[in-house]
């Protein structure tokens, strides 16, 4: 690591932050930190520039994280492969960090008023989605000009999606939760163990 006294004056705090994250971090790290935050296809070369590398080296990196299912690989424009995070990767990721912070007990009490809350959105509006929403309050619009029309607000579509990502999200960790819990079970089964 550098040594503040040795940076030359007005240094770009920009560059001394990449310059540090440069030298305390290898190659393979940086690819993965990009990736993590890559959700539409990019190119091996806007990884490798993004993670201060060789485009090759960032490329045999991808391709490793794609045999790890961490990102997935598409055909691009002019036969060029993209990269993106993959979505099951990011769904395990926000299970695994919903079951390091809630209890099983708590999950499933918020999966319920979860639950409760998407209802209530479908009873209020007479629809099942808030993209179903979106669209009926648009064909209103443009067929009924002399009406007047209560305008749905923003916010509520996007709680409303909200409260549907979080739900799945949430869904995902109680699954995984089960599952570990028989995973153990079986476990313990097979090396002579008490069953639970």
């Amino acid at each position: 690591m550098r040594n503040p006294a040795d940076a030359p004056p007005y240094e770009d705090v920009n560059d001394a932050v990449t310059e540090d994250w440069v030298d305390e971090t290898t190659p393979y790290e940086r690819v993965r930190q990009v990736v993590a935050h890559t959700y539409s296809p990019v190119t091996a070369e806007t990884v490798a520039d993004q993670a201060q590398t060789a485009t090759k080296t960032a490329r045999k990196h991808l391709d490793a994280l794609a045999d790890e299912g961490f990102v997935t690989t598409a055909p691009g424009k002019h036969g060029a492969t993209t990269y993106r995070r993959s979505p099951e990767s990011l769904v395990v990721e926000q299970a695994a960090d919903i079951l390091q912070h809630v209890s099983t007990d708590e999950l499933v009490s918020r999966i319920t008023d979860m639950r409760e809350q998407l209802e209530n959105y479908r009873a209020e509006y007479g629809v099942d989605s808030p993209e179903e929403l979106a669209v009926e309050q648009t064909n209103q619009m443009l067929t009924d000009t002399d009406e007047e029309h209560t305008r749905i607000e923003p916010e509520v579509l996007q709680e409303w999606q909200t409260t549907r990502r979080n739900l799945a999200f949430a869904n995902a960790a109680l699954s995984i939760a089960n599952a570990e819990r028989f995973v153990d079970g079986d476990r313990q089964q097979t090396d002579g163990s008490l069953t639970a």
